[in-house]
Order: C-alpha cells, then structure tokens, then sequence
C-alpha cells in the first residue's frame, strides 16, 4: 500500500488507479467536511478559514499536501504504464486540452503489453 500510494517508482494499471483515486477523494470529502463541518457551505472562504481556527487551516494544509502527493505519485505511475516519462503529469495544468487529455491517457487507455523502460507489466502474474 505505501509503494501504491507515495512511490513514484514502477507502473500501475487503471483498476488500481480509478480505485486510489476514488477512495482518496472520498476520504478527503469526509475529513474536510469534518474538519469544516457546516463552514464548508459558507460563501466566504475566509469565514469558512476563520471558523475552523488554527488547527483546522493546520490539518487542512496538511491533508492537501498528502492527498496532492498521492495524486502525483498514481498519475507519474499511469504515465510509466503507458511508456511516457511521468513528468506528463504536467499536462494537467494546460487549460481545458490538459486536463481532458491526462483523463484519457490515465484513466481509459491501456498500458503498454509486457513490459516497458518503467517496470514489468501490472497484470502480469
């Protein structure tokens, strides 16, 4: 579990990235809604910052800059299973194209058959 989700080493296929991908953003929803609790529907971010306190901004900062690194560390191991170097985890930051592309790319095409510069084959046995 610790390789899957904070090593940017190897390949992953699109089962197991769809499935970290899910299961990370459920547990974000549910511990910024507990962390934020009603503030989270304020208008005002900064009342909704101001509600929490200190602690609150605290776990939350930390919260975004874990759930970010797992994003990076699935999507740089979706890009090697397709034989791309994982710096195409970039693209995502092109307006409209890069976002559209890097979902296609991680989240629908297969990966390379057998193995490739980046591993061996994620679902071979």
């Amino acid at each position: 579990m610790k390789d899957l989700l904070f090593s940017f080493q190897g390949r992953i296929n699109r089962a197991k990235f769809w499935l970290a991908s899910i299961a990370i953003t459920v547990v974000y929803l549910v511990v910024i809604s507990l962390v934020f609790g009603s503030a989270a529907l304020a208008s005002d971010p900064a009342e909704a910052l101001a509600s929490v306190g200190m602690i609150g901004g605290i776990v939350t900062l930390a919260l975004i800059i874990l759930m970010t690194w797992i994003g990076l560390a699935l999507g740089v191991k979706r890009w090697h299973d397709r034989n791309k170097s994982g710096w195409w985890v970039l693209i995502a930051f092109v307006p409209v194209i890069g976002g559209l592309w890097y979902l296609v790319e991680c989240g629908f095409l297969k990966g390379t058959a057998g193995a490739n510069t980046y591993g061996a084959d994620p679902l071979a046995g």
